[in-house]
């Protein structure tokens, strides 16, 4: 059994991954989605992974397995990929997933990192090519979950300070963790495209799509757990 750690994007709600958590555990697999403190602006990124660290002690007990080794798997969605490297530098980690992240670079403010890789532009290029409007921002984000797990969502609080975003990164280099990224080849606000020349150009590795757009989790999890157990399966030393 491997212990997934779930940092969620704008917004920090555990609530975003209620679909997946049970697709884990069906996997065999243990399961922490993380509550940020995206609403507290004396909050920042080093709290942001102060918090989502001492989720993963809670639940695990201690971030290693018997044999010493960490077999934690940290998954970073959207924003969320600002604060899961700060974590795999604070704990053994096995793997690193980035799932439809910001990636950022040693100092860059989650600010500046949109106009840094040309987001809004990619974006509304991917609208124009599907005829769809520019501005509709709502639909980029909903356009594939189920209508009622849409509205269930609009029920939970949301909101999202913006001191993370006016903090340089503080990491001096990427954390020296096995990394994948994962990009919704259905995702219209970081447009597949854009995630790849990305990851490429910042991280030097290749983009793994699965099933859904930006919040597949939400729209996807069955195929989004399965696809994470394999990348778990591939990862994890078997115990003797």
């Amino acid at each position: 059994m491997s212990t997934l750690l779930l940092v969620p994007g704008a917004g920090g709600r555990a609530w975003y991954w209620h679909r997946l958590v049970p697709e884990l555990a069906s996997r065999g697999h243990r399961a922490v989605a993380v509550d940020l403190p995206a609403g507290d602006d004396a909050a920042g990124l080093e709290r942001y992974a102060a918090v989502a660290t001492a989720a993963l002690d809670a639940a695990a007990g201690s971030p290693r397995d018997d044999d010493g080794d960490g077999d934690v798997v940290v998954v970073g969605q959207s924003m969320g990929g600002l604060t899961a490297p700060l974590v795999a530098a604070r704990r053994p980690v096995r793997l690193l997933v980035l799932l439809n992240a910001m990636v950022p670079r040693p100092g860059e403010t989650g600010g500046e990192w949109w106009e840094a890789v040309g987001q809004a532009a990619a974006r509304a290029e991917l609208a124009r090519a599907q005829g769809r409007p520019e501005d509709d921002v709502d639909s980029d984000f909903s356009h594939d979950v189920p209508p009622e797990v849409w509205a269930a969502g609009a029920d939970e609080p949301f909101a999202q300070s913006g001191t993370p975003f006016a903090e340089p990164w503080p990491l001096r280099a990427w954390p020296d963790v096995s990394t994948r990224v994962l990009a919704g080849r259905d995702d219209r606000f970081f447009p597949p495209a854009l995630q790849r020349r990305v990851a490429r150009e910042r991280l030097g590795l290749d983009v793994d799509e699965v099933p859904g757009g930006h919040l597949c989790a939400l729209s996807r999890p069955a195929e989004l757990a399965e696809r994470l157990d394999g990348l778990v399966r591939e990862t994890t030393r078997p115990h003797a």
